[in-house]
C-alpha cells in the first residue's frame, strides 16, 4: 500500500471510518501518556487537577455536542478532539516552546510545533502496522489534526504537506468546532482548577463581564461560595452552556453560506468578553508565581534533557537509538523528549544530572 493510499482506504468494518479513527487514537500509546502530561498544574500536584488526557476528553464532549446540534459528523469531531494534543511535550506550552528554542539554537530552523507533532505522532511515530507507520487514519481526521488551530499555513512544513492538505484553505467545519471547543474547555477547567488551588478567586474574575454574568446565574440558584465544590461545578456548567449555546446561535445561520470564510464562532461582543476573561486568567493565574516556578523547573528539565541526549545518544532507549541509523539525531531526541510524561522527564533529568 502506498503512503498516500492509506489516507483514503476504507476497509470493511462495523464502525464508520471516523469512529474507527477515534478507536485507533484511544488505543494508541501516545493517548495514554496524556494522563501524565501537564495542562496547567503538574501531574503530581493532585489527582483532581486536569491533565492533557482529561482536557482532551472534555474538548471531545463539547465538540460532539456542538456538531450533533449542527447536523455535522460527531465521530469526526471526536477523533480530531481526542488527537489534537498528542504532540504536546511535558510541562505544557512551556515545554514545547523550550524544545523549539533548543532546536533553533542548534541551527535546526524548523524547530518544534505541537500541532505538527500531533500530526507526526499519528502518521509516523506510532507503530501499529508492519508495512507502514502511523495509525492509518482517514484524510479528514488528519487534516483536522493538522489544521484545527489557525493560522494554518506553516512555513516550516514540507511542501508535500502544503500541497496534500491545501493549507491555504480553512479546514472542515468539524475541525473549526474542535478549535472553539478547545477554547471553551480550557477556560472552564482552568478556572475550576485555579479556584480549587487557591491561585485565583471568583472575586478576581468579577473584573470580567462574562464571568460576572455567569456568577449571577449561579447565585440565582441559591448557591453560595461556602459550597465550594458545588459552586465551582455550577459555574463551569453555566459557562460551558452559555458559550455552547452562543456558538450555536451564531454559527447555525452562517454554516452553509459559502461567502463566509469562518462561520464557526461567537458574535463580536462575546468575542470581546472572552478576550477580557482570558487576559485576566493570563495575568492572575498563568503568570502566578507558583505556576511560573513550576514551569521554570520544567523548562530547565527540557533544556537539560536535550543537551544531555544530544551529547550522549547512548542514553536513548533502544527504540529511539535504532532510529539514529535513518533519521537526524536532533529530531529523534526531540521526538523522545516530546513523548515523555512530566514525572518521567523530571526523574530522567534528575538521574542524568546526579540529583537522585
Amino acid at each position: 500500500m502506498q503512503a498516500t493510499d492509506r489516507f483514503y482506504k476504507i476497509e470493511k468494518d462495523f464502525r464508520n471510518p471516523y469512529a474507527r479513527d477515534r478507536d485507533r487514537i484511544i488505543h494508541s500509546g501516545s493517548f495514554r501518556k496524556l494522563e501524565y502530561k501537564t495542562q496547567v498544574f503538574l501531574n503530581h500536584e493532585g489527582d483532581f487537577f486536569r491533565t492533557r488526557l482529561t482536557h482532551s476528553i472534555e474538548v471531545s464532549q463539547i465538540a460532539r455536542s456542538i456538531t450533533a446540534n449542527l447536523g455535522l459528523n460527531e465521530s469526526l469531531a471526536e477523533a480530531i478532539a481526542l488527537a489534537h494534543d498528542l504532540g504536546h511535550t511535558p510541562f505544557g506550552h512551556v515545554g514545547g516552546d523550550t524544545l523549539d528554542e533548543c532546536l533553533k539554537s542548534d541551527g535546526f530552523s524548523n524547530g518544534f510545533e505541537h500541532n505538527f507533532q500531533s500530526f507526526r505522532v499519528v502518521t509516523q511515530l506510532e507503530k501499529r502496522y508492519k508495512n507502514f507507520n502511523g495509525l492509518n487514519l482517514t484524510f479528514a481526521t488528519l487534516e483536522g489534526i493538522l489544521k484545527h488551530s489557525y493560522p494554518y499555513k506553516k512555513s516550516f512544513l514540507p511542501s508535500s504537506i502544503h500541497e496534500q492538505f491545501n493549507l491555504e484553505k480553512h479546514p472542515s467545519y468539524e475541525a473549526m468546532i474542535v478549535d472553539r471547543a478547545d477554547e471553551i474547555a480550557y477556560m472552564s477547567h482552568d478556572i475550576d482548577d485555579g479556584v480549587n488551588s487557591g491561585i485565583i478567586t471568583f472575586e478576581d474574575l468579577k473584573e470580567s463581564e462574562l464571568a460576572s454574568e455567569i456568577l449571577q446565574k449561579v447565585a440565582s440558584e441559591g448557591i453560595g461560595t461556602e459550597n465550594d465544590e458545588m459552586f465551582r461545578y455550577r459555574f463551569s456548567s453555566h459557562l460551558i452552556n452559555h458559550l455552547v449555546y452562543s456558538l450555536l446561535d451564531y454559527t447555525e445561520p452562517k454554516l452553509h453560506d459559502a461567502t463566509i470564510e469562518m462561520p464557526v464562532g461567537f458574535d463580536k461582543a462575546l468575542e470581546t468578553k472572552i478576550k477580557k476573561l482570558k487576559k485576566i486568567l493570563f495575568v492572575k493565574m498563568y503568570q502566578h508565581k507558583n505556576i511560573v516556578r513550576k514551569m521554570y523547573a520544567g523548562k530547565q528539565a527540557i533544556k537539560g534533557l536535550y543537551k544531555g541526549l544530544m551529547e550522549e545518544e547512548k542514553m536513548l532507549p533502544e527504540f529511539y537509538f535504532k532510529q539514529l541509523n535513518t533519521r537526524a539525531k536532533h529530531r529523534v531526541v526531540a521526538d523522545y523528549i516530546a513523548s515523555m510524561s512530566d514525572r518521567y522527564a523530571l526523574n530522567f533529568y534528575n538521574e542524568m544530572y546526579g540529583k537522585i
